[in-house]
Order: C-alpha cells, then structure tokens, then sequence
C-alpha cells in the first residue's frame, strides 16, 4: 500500500509529561506564554531563554497588550511573619489564595506578641487593653483545661502527654475568643503573580498603615532576591569544587548561587486602587445616606436570602453591603424601595471610577443560587473565610453586633467552669475601650481602634455560592474535629437548605452539632 504521509508515525503521537524544577518564576511564565507563539518544546523554549528576553516579553505583552493571563503561570512562594491578625485577615482575602495561617488551636499565641498601631498619645490606653485580654486569654485557658481534666478521664491507653495536649487544644478553642485583633501571627502563601499584582494593589488602598506597609514588602520581596534555601549546602558545594579546579568552582557558584528575583517585572507597577478607594467613598456615602437614622434590626445568625428580587437589586444592594452594618435582608428592602434611577445611580457608582485594566469589584459576582448572611465570631469567620469557591463580602468590624460567649456540646460552659464573670468582664473592658478610641478626637486612634477588639466579637459577611460549595462547607464545617463555632454555622446553612430544599437534604452528609463529642478526638 501507499504510505500515507498525512498519518504521523507512531513515536510523534506519544505523549511526553515531565516536571519542570529550577526555572525563574518569570522564565517559566514566558517558556509557557509561547506555547501559543511558538512549536518548540518547553524543555528547548527554556534553554534558550535568559530572565532578560522574558522581561522583554512581559514588558511587551502583560503591560502594553493587558495579556493578563500570562501572570497566572508564575507562581510564587511568600512567608509573611509578624503580622496581626487584622492584617492577615486582610492579606488572605483574595479568591485565587493559597496559603496557611498559624491555628490558634495548637499554639499558644501569647508568646506572639502584637502589633501596636500609630496612636500617638492614646498608645498607653491601647497597650492597657491589649494587656488586659491576653491577661484573661491566659486566665480562661488555664481555667477550662482544669474544668476539663475535672470531668474528661485519661484512658489507660492514653499517653499523659497525649492527653495533654489534647484538652489544651481545647482550652485554646475557648481561649481564643480573647485574643486581640492586634495579636502577631505568621503566614505562608503561594499565589501566581497576577494575584500577588491584585493582591499588591488591593493592599496599598487598605485604611490600615500595617496593612498597607506589608503591601510594600510583598513587592519589594517580588522584585528582590529571594531566600535560598539550598544557599548554604550550594555554597560549601562550590567552595569544595573550587578546591580542586576553580575555574569549575566559579562556574558552579554561578550557576548554584546566582540570586533569583521572583517576580521583578510582573508586580513592578502594582499601586494602590484609586479604583477601589474612590468606590469605597462614594459607597459609603451613599449607604449612610440610604439608612440614615435606622437601627440595626436582629437577625439570625444564618440567613439564606431568597433569591427573587431582580439583578439589579442584588448588585445594588452587594455594593452596598461592605460598607455599612446592616444585614442583608433589612438593606435590600430599602434599596428596593427606591426608584429604578436611583438604584441604576447606586450600581453606576460602582464602575465610575474604573480604570482599563481594573477588575469589576467583587460585589458585582452575582447571581449565585445560594446566598448566606451570616453573624458569627471573628475567630471563627476566620476558619470560613478559607473557602475560595464562594463570593465573600465582609463588613468592618464593630461592636454593634456584641459578641459570642464560647459554647460546645458535651465540654463545660464558662458558668460550669466558674468562669463567666470573668470571660464577660473581660470582653466588656475590651469593648469600652474600642468604643474610646473610636471616638477619640486624634484621627490614628479612630481608625485603629479596631485592633483592640476580641476574636469573640460578632462580624457580619456575605457568603454567595452554588449548591456544590454549600453541601462541601456543610459537611466539612460540621465535622466534629471542627472548632464549635463554625459547625453551628456550617449546622445552620445546611438546615436552612433542608428548610427551601426538602428533597435536597439527604444529599448532605451531616454530622448533628448538637450532639456531644468525644472531647479527647481530634
């Protein structure tokens, strides 16, 4: 027969998969980027390309022709120490995060230390009340692992150690409610680098200087030489080398030792957002306006909204939301009491000020299915906030909403453990003193304030999401290995879905909060 020359011969059509190790962050993106440029090879694409020719390319491509895309392959390891809470918070909130956070279940975080905000002469009040709730942080702790030594026996099976550091763990999940908003912890975080970019920007708009100088580091690591980890092994490798030849010994360091910058060119501009800080203005404005003079109305600690009022309801209502108290609920019945002109001028004050390369804000992903507002400790908003497959929109914090007092099934209560009075008083003295430096006349106090507040304080947020995310969150959030504060949430969303969605209920694997657990499992 005729060979076919339009069929390829069997080894063209094999597959070829391999790991890649050892490429620059940038070299890598660019090596990739030319697959849709290019016929070569990775493995041929990354011989013949210098981190000069990639910044070339990124210069031309990322920034003149906005391939944004590009970043995405460029991803990058960060350890950011020493930083508040407040601030992480603020740090990991970004859809396309990956990362971990120190637990506040198996360390002690009094020796963290905190992060004292410019507040020039109300420093001395601010230290005092910090003071104050890690002196009780360390008082209940101690306190509800003695309640629970009183009434959770050591099986013979158990290591001493064991149970130990099981029922601490325990006390901490207590414990914790107390620690300050101001309280150091660590982080580390992988991300490409459009996000870092977006993460960059989003940053440097903070109200925070904390939170704004971290934005700072985050560039100023990207764009200088990154920590080796092989640095001291390489260096001792080329020193040996260089015994014996140090022609080759000078050739190896350069290769082993060469400093590697991550990212110089992909975050290089990231600035703060006059996009998002000109929005946040006017939104809040706006929303001040809206309700003026009303009252926080109750609301459950889980409301899943119904989904019937139209688009542009939503959207005007999401906008709002961040920027003011309210729930959900009591704030899109005044935004849909108004006219279609006015909520057409509420959702235009959201793309007014957007930039070309700017994405909308994240108040316009709507139209998801499910929706939950939800009012619970921050401490435990913290563990929720981790779920990226979901729309997030948080509230500042407050006291408006009071606090949480620790509560888990089958483990002794504060008043069992005789220790309610000073939980309570505690959590008042740290509420009185967020509330005088709020309305200090000195402008770093009013706006530092917030450092001061507990982790027991209510926060309030939006969670959008598909029917997927909501059976995951249930089922994961409810297990009773959790923290009991978000498995009552978690309890919660999965009961207000049985509630709209009978027929829908059985497809949750569900464990009952209610139900008391074994103490010493994890």
């Amino acid at each position: 027969m005729p060979e076919n020359r339009n069929q390829p011969a069997e080894t063209d059509v094999d597959t070829d998969v391999y790991a890649i190790h050892g490429a620059d962050p940038e070299v890598l993106a660019y090596a990739m980027a030319k697959y849709s440029r290019s016929s070569l090879t990775m493995k041929e694409s990354l011989a013949e390309i210098s981190s000069q020719r990639a910044e070339q390319f990124l210069n031309t491509f990322y920034f003149q022709y906005g391939h944004r895309s590009i970043a995405d392959l460029a991803h990058i390891p960060f350890a950011v120490e020493r930083l508040s809470l407040l601030a992480a918070i603020a740090l990991v909130d970004e859809q396309r995060w990956d990362g971990q956070e120190r637990s506040t279940r198996y360390q002690n975080f009094r020796r963290s230390g905190w992060f004292t905000p410019d507040l020039g002469s109300e420093t001395p009040r601010f230290t005092a009340a910090v003071e104050a709730l890690f002196a009780a942080y360390d008082r209940i702790g101690a306190g509800m692992l003695e309640a629970l030594k009183s009434v959770v026996a050591r099986p013979e099976t158990m290591k001493p150690e064991a149970y130990e550091r099981t029922l601490k763990a325990r006390a901490f999940d207590v414990a914790r409610y107390l620690l300050p908003l101001a309280t150091n912890t660590s982080l580390g975080q992988i991300v490409n680098a459009r996000t870092l970019e977006m993460q960059v920007s989003r940053l440097l708009t903070s109200e925070h200087a904390e939170v704004r100088q971290i934005a700072e580091k985050l560039r100023l690591a990207a764009t200088e030489p990154a920590w080796n980890v092989r640095h001291e092994d390489a260096q001792v490798l080329c020193e040996e080398i260089a015994s014996v030849d140090r022609t080759c010994g000078e050739r190896a360091a350069e290769m082993l030792l060469r400093p590697v910058k991550t990212a110089p060119t992909l975050v290089k501009y990231a600035t703060a957002s006059e996009y998002v800080a000109a929005s946040r203005a006017e939104l809040t404005a706006a929303a001040a306006e809206l309700m003026a003079g009303q009252p926080i109305e109750a609301a459950p600690v889980v409301d899943l909204l119904d989904d019937t009022e139209p688009l542009e309801v939503e959207l005007a209502t999401s906008l709002l939301y961040p920027h003011c108290h309210y729930s959900y609920r009591q704030l899109r019945s005044h935004v849909a009491a108004l006219s279609e002109v006015r909520r057409s001028e509420l959702i235009a004050l959201g793309t007014k000020h957007r930039g070309r390369h700017d994405e909308l804000l994240r108040a316009f992903s709507a139209g998801h299915g499910f929706r939950f507002d939800i009012l619970m400790d921050i401490g435990g908003f913290r563990d929720m906030h981790r779920h990226r497959r979901c729309v997030q929109l948080l509230q500042r914090y407050t006291d408006a909403h009071g606090y949480e007092e620790p509560v888990c099934p089958g483990q002794p209560t504060l008043a069992e453990a005789g220790l309610e009075a000073s939980y309570s008083a505690a959590m008042d003295a740290a509420f009185a003193a967020y509330r005088q430096l709020r309305d200090s006349d000195a402008p770093e106090a009013a706006q530092s304030a917030q450092y001061c507040l507990p982790l027991g304080t209510r926060c309030r947020s939006l969670f959008k999401m598909d029917f997927a995310e909501v059976v995951y969150i249930s089922e994961l959030r409810s297990g009773v290995a959790g923290h009991f504060s978000y498995r009552r949430i978690a309890w919660e969303m999965y009961k207000a879905v049985e509630k709209r969605h009978p027929s829908l209920a059985g497809h949750f694997r569900i464990d009952d909060v209610n139900e008391p657990v074994d103490l010493l499992k994890r």
